[in-house]
C-alpha cells in the first residue's frame, strides 16, 4: 500500500498548539480528508511537546504522488503549519506493509475523548 507521513515539530510551538491542532482536526480537517479521492485512511498522531503528524494510506502510488506534490507546494502555508508556526520537518512517502483490524474493531471519528491530555 502507498503511504505518506507529514510531521511538524512541536518543540518550539506556542503553548496551546496541540489543543488548537485537535480543534482544527475536529472542526475542519477530518471532513476534508473524509472526502479526498484516492485516500484509504488518514490518522492524526501527536506527542505533546514533541511532534504532530498526519499518516496517510492511498489506493495507488499515483494518488499518493499527486497529493504529495500538491501538498509540498503549499506545505509552509497549510493550516497545520500556520497553527504550529512552522513548516513540516518531514514529508515522506513510505510503504504500508500491512494493516489489521483487531477484535475490538475500529471506530472512525473526528476526535476521541478518552485518554486525551490537555495542553
Amino acid at each position: 500500500m502507498f503511504g505518506l507521513t507529514v510531521r511538524w515539530s512541536l518543540q518550539d510551538a506556542p503553548k496551546g498548539t496541540l489543543k488548537a491542532l485537535r480543534s482544527y482536526v475536529e472542526d475542519e480537517s477530518y471532513a476534508k480528508f473524509a472526502g479526498l479521492d484516492g485516500l484509504r485512511v488518514k490518522t492524526w498522531r501527536a506527542r505533546k511537546g514533541e511532534w504532530f503528524e498526519g499518516s496517510y494510506v492511498f489506493v495507488s502510488d499515483e494518488a499518493r504522488a499527486k497529493f504529495q506534490e500538491d501538498f509540498e507546494k503549499r506545505a509552509a502555508d497549510s493550516p497545520g503549519s500556520k497553527i504550529v508556526g512552522s513548516a513540516p520537518i518531514s514529508i515522506e512517502a513510505c510503504e504500508i506493509v500491512a494493516v489489521v483490524r483487531g477484535p475490538a474493531g475500529f471506530r472512525s471519528s473526528s476526535h476521541f475523548e478518552h485518554g486525551r491530555e490537555d495542553d
